[in-house]
């Protein structure tokens, strides 16, 4: 039971601005040693190497090289441009771009701080010159980048599939509907918005023509998830070997298709992806460390056993669950957060008949959503460094949309059929 005190240990950490990563070892390791446990402390080390030593998690610093080689070859400006040329028209037409442009490189990179870094630095300041202010700018990129890990491929659905041991290719055909449906939710807020406030036009109505060059410009980005979804559903590669075929496929097109890209940009390129996905790596093996203590200190079944005596009922718990889920992606990464809770409350929930593969994008999109929340949504933050406004004055414009990402949430959550359909019709659940 004196285990049971470092979940308060870690809180404590977080509060007084321990990183994620060193809270995580520390608060479980010190209890572990007041608690003359020094043997179990091997544990944590040896688990923060073998939370990283795996095949399936490779996948994640694959998608974040071929997310960082489109952006620097300048594959991320066809897209945007495709964008403009089908919605630019409209009032608040910039807006618009911003949303649809963060769906489509979401197939792309999977990734909400390189969605909010790469579309951020051309459409924040773009929208400024329009007239938009820069908080809206940056709160519209903010809560649009959160479609990134839902649309597929997702990192945090790769590192749910690795912990609960679901099939990925489930989970990527689950998220796309949900993905879809936060992009049109905040498409409306945007037409609301642009009616009372007369948003201006972005540009002309582009001629049929016109919309088939952009396209055109666009097609080899935009075969990307194609090329990912098409090969794992037809058992083509893995989800890992998809992510290897991703990056070497946006190599291919920036160098030598499109020539957007030289050699010399590699190294650069090479670096920041490796970066990157460092610290995405250690944050997985510091969680996969937590885990452990978590289970030595039996509190999955005490957290069980506490949530199933408040009621029995699934469709009160799911709210419960929803709203833990909701205050913990405020101060908590997606990823950690999934190591952390999904082994406590997946099985409750598959226990009382939900599907293991509803609760994983229940789960996933609330969390996600989450990475745009004040007070430390994670892209807030990116938002701020990209545009230059103070992290509070986007979280006051964000509201609006995260009214709307919170009923997408709700609505998948009572709704099944909305993420559970594709799975169930390509045979990849049941």
């Amino acid at each position: 039971m004196a285990l049971i005190w470092f979940l308060p240990l870690f809180l404590l950490f977080l509060m007084v601005g321990l990183p994620v990563v060193f809270g995580m070892l520390a608060a479980p390791g010190l209890i572990l040693w007041l608690n003359g446990q020094e043997r179990d402390l091997t544990l944590l080390y040896r688990n923060l190497y073998n939370g990283m030593d795996s095949f399936p998690l490779m996948a994640i610093p694959f998608f974040m090289l071929a997310g960082e080689l489109m952006n620097r070859g300048g594959i991320t400006l066809r897209l945007v441009e495709f964008a403009q040329a089908l919605m630019g028209h409209f009032r608040g037409g910039l807006a618009h771009v911003n949303i649809l442009s963060s769906m489509l490189f979401a197939g792309l990179s999977g990734s909400a701080v390189a969605d909010t870094s790469a579309l951020g630095s051309m459409l924040i300041p773009a929208m400024e010159k329009q007239g938009y202010t820069r908080r809206f700018a940056a709160a519209i990129t903010a809560a649009s980048s959160v479609i990134g890990p839902i649309i597929p491929p997702s990192g945090i659905m790769i590192i749910y599939a690795y912990v609960m041991g679901e099939s990925v290719a489930a989970l990527f055909l689950a998220g796309i509907v949900p993905g879809i449906l936060v992009g049109l939710g905040l498409m409306a807020v945007v037409k609301l918005m642009a009616d009372k406030y007369d948003f201006p036009i972005a540009a002309r109505r582009q001629t049929w023509p016109e919309r088939g060059q952009a396209s055109l410009k666009a097609f080899f980005p935009l075969m990307t998830p194609v090329i990912i979804l098409g090969g794992i559903l037809g058992g083509v590669f893995t989800p890992t070997e998809a992510a290897a075929v991703a990056a070497v496929y946006a190599l291919i097109i920036s160098l030598f298709v499109l020539r957007t890209m030289t050699v010399t940009d590699l190294p650069d390129v090479l670096g920041r992806a490796a970066l990157t996905s460092a610290v995405v790596l250690l944050l997985v093996g510091a969680a996969m460390s937590f885990k452990t203590v978590v289970s030595l200190s039996q509190t999955p079944q005490m957290m069980a056993d506490w949530i199933l005596t408040l009621t029995a009922n699934p469709l009160l718990l799911l709210l419960m669950i929803n709203l833990l889920l909701f205050v913990v992606g405020m101060f908590l990464d997606a990823g950690p957060a999934i190591i952390i809770l999904a082994p406590i409350l997946g099985p409750v929930f598959t226990g009382m008949g939900v599907d293991s593969v509803h609760f994983a994008i229940i789960m996933c999109v609330n969390l996600t959503v989450g990475l745009a929340t004040p007070p430390m949504g994670l892209v807030l933050f990116v938002a701020s460094a990209v545009s230059g406004e103070k992290v509070m004055t986007i979280a006051r414009a964000i509201l609006p949309f995260l009214a709307v990402e919170v009923f997408v949430i709700f609505l998948i959550t009572y709704v099944p059929a909305i993420s559970m359909t594709i799975p169930r019709l390509t045979g990849f659940a049941d």
